[in-house]
């Protein structure tokens, strides 16, 4: 990070200081112009835990019984940003009884009493944004019982708060963050009374944001899905909030629900949740269908890509693929090296999947879950599709650099399926070839035929395939091509190492089976956000070498015969928290 950069972020952090005191001045309103209804959604697992002292934010668990929140000491910054964004309030919220709501109003209480005149790390523009929309929401589930002291104390933090974010909204970075901190404005400035001179700039902004960081295509530059149903929900919230102040909304503001909606159904797998690439995750429990049936938009997207994903589905199936370059610039902060990786689901079961985003479990889990061996992809002589450049000491992230810049793409029918069909130049720098990828879908849904294909091309990546050949003592060019699958499917190996069988929870058995290609099962790992430590899972293998310009890999994976096509999956998912255990 260069020294100008550095002092600039540093001097946002003074002026967001600064303007975090100079507010808590604010004459503090009365009360809200209508009783608020909550919108957030959180878990009543996770609330419960949260009343017996059990802490788990940001992939820490902290067990501190008798304490609050606010009396442990964080394990690291993303804990306490976590911790100060209030997001825990929403599971409180969801156990509902006096010991969550005791609790609650005491948290938020011992929060004021801590950071309300402007100190701590919680007033940037986002993570203000975020706490303001938990407060009103879940204000009536705080107060209850509180005295007038109480009462007056909240709705004066709530007012410094709001004009805090009037002045400094700006300051947040474009993408969900700025969402956020607008999103908080315009929700405080029409649910406190006398503060709804400061909404029409916001809803400005807002409006102007929804034109330069929606695409055409309703798709965001870090083409995580996960963050694009943030983005959504909160457009949502704020869409409801003008419209219940009889504003009008601006024509920018519903266009990008409008695009949006479309996007997300396309990478909402065959169980509901959201495929899991770069960065995110399967989205919290709820919000997906919630944030739909909102918006009102009942629209899908036609044949084609989806912010950059393909989509096959039929039958009990669905195959979400990454079919596009992956995101540059500050947008790869979090970007994972995926191209032409795929994730399937069956009915209600997550068969065939990628590792997922590592952050909550530090570092190098973080950057682990980024490479290309953690997708299920091909990866070639070690290399990932692309690589990590240096990590910038502000976001504590690296770029993702030497990406592939061209993924030409092709969704079909054939006489008995879907056909996808793809490739990507990410090792052509390195080695001269070109991955191709071709997966067919019959229209059953009970099967599933694939292809991968290195070829060196032209002359120049003849030449360059030729000394990777030579660098080999003309061995040949290793490669892996990877199945993830996640951690509730069992796998054994069959008929003499040639067949995979794949039994899912709900009864349902696949086969897996290669041509001529050696297989193997070996230990791979599942990361969920909300667990403490990556779960144990397995993952198919096949490995052999590249020793000419054109190589062709063959694999299918099919229910039996004797399989029934309606399947009743009863079994029951439970959560399991805290998760002790790799």
């Amino acid at each position: 990070m260069s020294t100008q950069t550095s002092l600039r972020a540093r001097q946002k952090r003074l002026m967001n200081r600064l303007v975090a005191r100079l507010t808590a001045r604010s004459v503090a309103v009365s009360g809200f112009v209508k009783p608020p209804e909550p919108r957030t959604i959180g878990s009543f697992a996770k609330g419960r835990q949260l009343v017996a002292g059990n802490y788990l934010l940001a992939g820490h668990l902290v067990t501190a019984p008798g304490k609050t929140i606010w009396q442990i000491t964080a394990p690291d910054t993303a804990f306490d940003m976590e911790r100060q964004g209030f997001a825990w309030l929403d599971d409180l919220a969801s156990v509902g009884d006096r010991p969550a709501r005791q609790a609650a109003s005491a948290w938020v209480s011992e929060w004021i009493q801590h950071h309300g005149k402007g100190t701590g790390p919680g007033w940037t523009p986002d993570l203000a944004g975020r706490r303001l929309i938990r407060w009103i929401n879940h204000a009536q589930f705080v107060l209850r019982g509180r005295d007038a002291d109480a009462s007056a104390e909240f709705f004066q933090s709530l007012t410094h708060q709001t004009h805090f974010l009037a002045r400094r909204w700006h300051a947040a970075p474009a993408g969900l963050p700025r969402f956020e901190a607008l999103a908080g404005l315009i929700y405080a400035s029409l649910a406190l009374e006398g503060l709804d001179a400061l909404a029409e700039p916001a809803i400005s902004a807002l409006s102007g944001d929804c034109e330069t960081q929606i695409d055409a295509d309703g798709g965001i530059p870090t083409r995580n899905p996960e963050e694009l149903l943030q983005v959504f929900t909160l457009l949502t919230w704020t869409a409801a909030a003008i419209a219940e102040a009889h504003r009008p909304l601006a024509a920018a503001h519903v266009a990008a629900i409008d695009r949006i909606a479309p996007t997300l159904r396309t990478l909402r797998h065959a169980d509901g949740a959201l495929a899991r690439f770069h960065g995110g995750g399967r989205g919290p429990e709820g919000w997906l269908d919630h944030a739909l049936a909102a918006s009102g938009v009942r629209r899908r997207v036609p044949v084609g890509l989806a912010m950059g994903f393909a989509r096959l589905s039929a039958g009990r199936s669905s195959i979400i693929v990454d079919a596009s370059p992956p995101p540059g610039g500050v947008a790869s902060l979090n970007a994972h090296a995926s191209t032409l990786a795929f994730e399937m689901t069956c009915g209600r079961r997550p068969m065939i999947v990628n590792c997922g985003a590592g952050t909550s479990f530090g570092a190098d889990w973080r950057r682990a879950g980024r490479a290309t061996p953690s997708h299920t992809a091909l990866s070639l002589d070690g290399f990932s599709s692309a690589r990590l450049g240096d990590e910038d000491k502000q976001t504590l992230r690296e770029a993702l650099l030497d990406a592939p810049d061209y993924v030409p793409i092709e969704i079909s029918e054939v006489s008995d399926g879907q056909r996808f069909q793809g490739g990507h130049n990410g090792y052509v720098r390195t080695h001269g070839l070109t991955h191709a990828r071709t997966l067919e879908l019959t229209f059953d849904g009970r099967g599933l035929a694939g292809e991968d294909m290195l070829l060196a091309l032209d002359a120049p990546d003849k030449r360059r395939f030729d000394r990777s050949l030579e660098a080999t003592g003309l061995r040949g060019v290793p490669y892996d091509i990877r199945f993830h699958l996640h951690p509730d499917a069992d796998v054994d190996l069959d008929q003499g190492g040639s067949v995979v069988t794949i039994t899912l929870k709900s009864g349902e058995i696949w086969m897996f089976r290669s041509e001529g290609v050696p297989l193997r099962i070996e230990p791979s790992v599942y990361l969920e956000t909300g667990r403490l430590k990556p779960r144990a899972t397995r993952q198919i293998v096949l490995s052999d070498r590249v020793t000419d310009y054109s190589n062709r890999i063959r694999w299918s994976l099919t229910k039996p015969h004797n399989t029934g096509f309606a399947v009743r999956d009863l079994v029951q998912d439970t959560f399991e928290y805290p998760e002790t255990e790799f």
